[in-house]
């Protein structure tokens, strides 16, 4: 056989032993089952080098150093998406890259409903959401934060509209906020503004006033006439005496009866004691209660009662003397059960 004949053949036998390499070596890097069944969570901001740290420490993967490989020639070190991600076991590092490098943003149902304070509605995102609930307490404590988006401390509740609602698990407490501005704006549309507009009231005092309305409330039916007895008062320049703002003032709604001695408690939020509005809701007011102040019923109503047969319902008046009859019948009720508080 001639010397370059031999050339050529040890050419060929080196190429195809190339390809061969090559071909394994792309099934090693790309097309072998590398990982287990696992939750992958990437927060925002992380980088690759702590992707590799939790694909290792979790033992989601079974050879870093291929999957690595893979990474750097697919480009996915360069652009890490956060998210949340359910990884299958025995997928191959071309599959998990390619989930990795489309982001799985995750909906999570997020409901709160029936909630009194901001503690209770932290407390509603526990665990639900990829930033802590300290996280979100934090900013919503940060003065010139809510000062930036048009609230305070104290009108805060107005903003957390209940509903339910469907909010990426991966979202952070930033954005988290942002989602419910975009709520609270697309919820204050200009109907509600007009109507607002129209008994003199703002949006945020709007909520106020819902506020005490839920709480006074028993009975659905009722609630545009509590608005209008409340409206009342404020267009005649009388002090609300809500007694709900009295028990959050003295911080404790269980109260079932109201002393002299609550009254004296020296609160903003004692409508008894301050005219007007007290600085910031009392609750979270549902959307049916807001519009139950928007559309409140136009009666002549000043005063009312809680009905002395423990119904839930109340008994409504135009004149104190007439309110004072009611308030007695209610008290002989509480006397007759033995309710001191």
């Amino acid at each position: 056989m001639k010397k370059a004949q031999k050339i050529i053949i040890i050419c060929i036998l080196l190429l195809a032993i190339a390809f061969a390499s090559a071909f394994i070596a792309r099934k090693v890097v790309f097309f072998t089952p590398n990982t287990t069944h696992a939750t992958l969570v990437i927060p925002k901001h992380a980088t690759f080098d702590q992707v590799l740290d939790s694909l290792a420490k979790n033992n989601i993967v079974n050879n870093i150093k291929t999957f690595k490989i893979a990474s750097k020639i697919l480009k996915y070190d360069r652009y890490v998406m956060r998210g949340r991600y359910e990884i299958k076991a025995d997928e191959t590092n071309y599959q998990l890259i390619r989930k990795l490098r489309k982001g799985q943003r995750y909906p999570v149902t997020f409901t709160f409903n029936n909630v009194r304070t901001l503690p209770d509605f932290l407390q509603r995102t526990e665990e639900k959401f990829l930033f802590s609930t300290q996280e979100l307490q934090k900013l919503l404590e940060n003065e010139n934060f809510l000062t930036s988006i048009g609230f305070t401390r104290e009108t805060l509740p107005a903003l957390f509209i209940p509903d339910t609602y469907q909010i990426y698990y991966d979202i952070d407490a930033d954005e988290f906020v942002e989602k419910f501005l975009s709520i609270y704006h697309n919820f204050w549309n200009d109907k509600r503004l007009e109507q607002a507009n129209a008994i003199s009231l703002t949006p945020i005092e709007v909520a106020i006033l819902a506020s005490i309305v839920e709480e006074e409330n028993h009975k659905e039916f009722e609630k545009p006439i509590i608005a209008g007895v409340y409206i009342n008062r404020l267009r005649k320049g009388m002090r609300l005496q809500a007694d709900p703002t009295v028990k959050f003032a003295v911080g404790d709604v269980t109260m079932q009866r109201i002393l002299f001695k609550h009254l004296e408690t020296d609160s903003p939020y004692n409508t008894y004691m301050y005219a007007g509005l007290p600085p910031g809701p009392i609750r979270l007011p549902a959307p049916s209660t807001i519009d139950s102040v928007l559309q409140y019923t136009k009666h002549n109503y000043l005063y009312m009662c809680a009905k002395e047969d423990f119904s839930g319902a109340h008994n409504f008046a135009v004149t104190l003397a007439e309110h004072e009859r009611n308030a007695t019948k209610y008290r002989n009720a509480l006397n007759k059960l033995k309710i001191k508080r």
